[in-house]
């Protein structure tokens, strides 16, 4: 009865699994028949019952493990278009597989997309021998795969990558001159592994492809120069320390330093002493990054890691890196860019797993139109979830936390403690140990062993200090003993920005029916609770430091909806914004392709400019000119296009200012300036490409691209790019330029 109220009021987690729940028990039914064939017949999969029986055997006989029946709801769930919520130890990774087995048996390929390099690795590995028992090819890549390796694996019935890999191959596909140097094949079915950070977390995150170095030689003078400001005095930090503007002393002081400049008046300076100052001032190393081989390298919010080849933009990557004394990384011009979420939209089928989808499903509905099929575990959960304890200070929670820890550590059960960052974990690493407590840490700093320190969590007296939800993918299993002792105990150090991070903590703990406990530690001067509930009365502490007040609890959970609201805000404002360039983008690569494998770009040019083309044709041939009318249009093609982002980058970046002074809407603005200029991208393009034709140097051996003027970058590179965490540089400038006003006014 609870699952039809959901369905009729389309709550989250209203799939109705029923269903699938009659073909896994119809399976079980086939199970001793099919268990007794000497070779297992290849599944059809118009009998989907016929397919979960010898799916289950296969993955028996292969991999020692018999699926469970709800491993086989998840499985149907998946091979629906759903997203399961399976909760953590429920058997993800082979579900998962037995869906893309599934898919592949249909004909149709499968990417399996993973957060991770390790994690495609490991469950390609893992699952191969049942994919190859149920007649289906396995592939995967990585990070350092070849072009070769990487063509073999995408040509393969099921292929595991992570998102950036996918993503950053596409890119390279849409500059290839060549047609055989495409390797990405058109894509089919995505099925995604830990959705909700995947397609919510770094939905918005833009994958990029770069060329054409640009050292950014200023930053380090920019950099000492913020260095003598005083915050205070020069500067003011808002209450939610998201942003910080000059104050009237600190822009006279600038502004003398730099020769006497006016700095509202050279926007290219103003820009670059702000970003100076965001860098100085709001970004914190070994919080929001570390420095480490000599290079910054950025910390996942979301999962505590590092983030491998991912940046900010490179403005204030060039700011952070002279903060840090560090030499300019190679930066340049964007060739081609698309977000994570752009990137998973290019699939016509969409599905994926994770422990805590609930939770996000109206992003997902709303963002890939996917509904969440809550699988119930196998065996129900035991774990005891403490109320959280709150305090009024952090130096209260930080003794209360040590003590915890020492207190349930001399019973012998192991505990994992979930910290906010990466300095907050080493500083209670060197607590603990000042108390003689040995502790694993694992946080961003020593992420390439997570998975072996994930592993051993749960093995008896061990103290873990993990950052966030590292090692998510991992299971820990109970050592001897520790079941009789409550299992493994989850400590969380704050409640995170959003609900569902704090259930990824908990769900370390109580796997498959194992007993664990979990409790959450807060203070009340948390960041959470300071930047998303500034405003709130809060209740005094007790003198032992501790918040009874039962508004402390409401307070706690005010702020945290507050943050999961913005983020929602934000996710939504993004692809408004990248909506349109994504209509271009796939416009554009359509006329690519014509040119790229057809004779469109000869078509149009001897269109344009016949006589030139019969000249031509008679003195080198057909061949040889329609190779360099390719050659010709997709060097211009790729140029107007690299052009057209970046001065779409420049529109976004003004755009509320010249709204503003329109009382229009921003986003309005925005699609006008970008219809517009799409519509020039197109003339330009044949203009450039007719002008090329008409003087470059044709002969019976070809054409000189260099000769012609048909220079392309010497070297590309890719990255992610982190999204700014300030805003644009007009929203900032006109968070600096309000205070100046209000005190003028008040002057006047």
């Amino acid at each position: 009865m609870t699952q039809v109220i959901r369905n009729l009021l389309d709550r989250p987690g209203s799939a109705n699994i029923s269903p699938f729940q009659r073909v896994a028990t119809q399976a079980g039914a086939l199970e001793d028949r099919v268990a007794a064939l000497t070779d297992l017949p290849r599944p059809a999969m118009d009998d989907l019952a016929e397919f979960c029986a010898v799916a289950r055997e296969a993955s028996r006989r292969t991999l020692d493990m018999r699926p469970f029946d709800v491993q086989l709801v998840g499985a149907l769930a998946l091979l629906s278009g759903q997203v399961a919520e399976m909760a953590t130890g429920e058997g993800k990774t082979l579900s998962g597989a037995i869906a893309a087995a599934g898919f592949a048996l249909r004909g149709t390929p499968v990417h399996v997309i993973s957060v991770n390099d390790y994690l495609a690795r490991r469950d390609a590995e893992w699952m191969g021998p049942l994919y190859e028992a149920l007649g289906v090819s396995v592939g995967w890549i990585g990070q350092s795969s070849t072009p070769e390796e990487r063509r073999e694996a995408y040509a393969k019935d099921v292929m595991y990558a992570s998102v950036s890999e996918i993503g950053f191959d596409v890119l390279r596909d849409r500059v290839a001159t060549d047609p055989a140097a495409v390797i990405v094949p058109e894509p089919s079915v995505a099925l995604i592994d830990e959705a909700d950070s995947v397609l919510v977390d770094e939905a918005r995150v833009p994958l990029v492809l770069a060329g054409a170095a640009d050292p950014g030689a200023d930053a380090p003078e920019t950099a000492e120069l913020v260095r003598r400001l005083s915050r205070g005095y020069h500067y003011e930090l808002d209450d939610q320390a998201l942003n910080v503007y000059l104050t009237a002393k600190g822009t006279d002081a600038v502004e003398r330093a730099l020769g006497g400049i006016n700095l509202y008046e050279t926007p290219e300076v103003l820009t670059r002493v702000n970003l100076a100052l965001h860098a100085h001032a709001l970004l914190t190393r070994d919080v929001d990054y570390l420095v480490r081989d000599g290079r910054i390298q950025l910390v996942s919010q979301s999962r505590g890691r590092v983030a491998t080849l991912q940046r900010w933009p490179d403005g204030l990557q060039a700011a952070v890196e002279a903060k840090e004394a560090l030499p300019a990384s190679e930066t340049g011009e964007i060739l081609d860019s698309i977000t994570v979420q752009g990137l998973i939209r290019r699939y016509p089928k969409l599905c994926g797993m994770t422990g805590t989808a609930v939770a996000v499903e109206e992003q997902l509905r709303e963002f890939y139109g996917l509904k969440v099929a809550v699988i119930p575990p196998n065996t129900p959960c035991v774990r005891t979830d403490e109320p959280d304890r709150l305090f009024g200070t952090v130096a209260d929670k930080e003794r209360a936390l040590a003590t915890e820890i020492a207190d349930v550590h001399a019973t012998g059960r192991p505990i994992l403690i979930g910290t906010l960052d990466v300095s907050e974990s080493e500083r209670l690493a060197d607590d603990l140990r000042a108390r003689d407590l040995d502790c694993v840490v694992l946080n961003a700093k020593n992420d390439a062993e997570e998975a072996a320190i994930i592993s051993r969590a749960g093995e008896r007296a061990v103290i873990t200090v993990s950052t966030q939800m590292a090692g998510r993918g991992t299971d820990i299993r109970l050592g001897e003993g520790v079941a009789e002792l409550g299992g493994l105990y989850v400590i969380g150090s704050g409640r995170h920005a959003s609900s569902r991070l704090d259930d990824q903590l908990r769900g370390r703990a109580g796997r498959q029916g194992d007993p664990g406990g979990s409790v959450f530690l807060v203070s009340l001067e948390d960041d959470l609770i300071t930047q998303y509930a500034p405003g709130e009365a809060l209740p005094a502490a007790g003198d032992d430091g501790v918040v009874r007040h039962k508004r402390a609890g409401y307070v706690v959970g005010h702020a945290q909806r507050v943050a999961e609201g913005a983020h929602l805000e934000i996710h939504r404002n993004t692809w408004r914004y990248t909506r349109l360039l994504e209509r271009q983008r796939d416009l554009v690569l359509a006329q690519r392709e014509k040119v790229l494998r057809g004779d469109a770009a000869g078509e149009a040019l001897a269109a344009a400019a016949p006589e030139r083309w019969s000249e031509l044709s008679d003195l080198v041939g057909e061949d040889v000119l329609q190779a360099a009318a390719r050659e010709i249009v997709l060097f211009h093609l790729d140029r107007c296009w690299t052009e057209h982002l970046g001065f779409m980058s420049d529109v976004r970046e003004g755009i509320h200012l010249r709204a503003l002074g329109h009382k229009l809407k921003p986003i309005d603005e925005f699609n006008r300036e970008g219809t517009a200029a799409y519509r020039h991208l197109l003339d330009e393009v044949e203009l450039r490409s007719v002008e090329t034709f008409r003087t470059a140097p044709i002969t019976a051996d070809g054409m000189d691209p260099l000769e012609a003027g048909l220079k392309r970058p010497t070297a590309t590179w890719t990255y992610l790019v982190q999204d700014n965490p300030f805003g644009s540089s007009v929203d900032r400038l006109l968070k600096r330029l309000s205070p100046r006003t209000r005190r003028r006014q008040d002057l006047d």
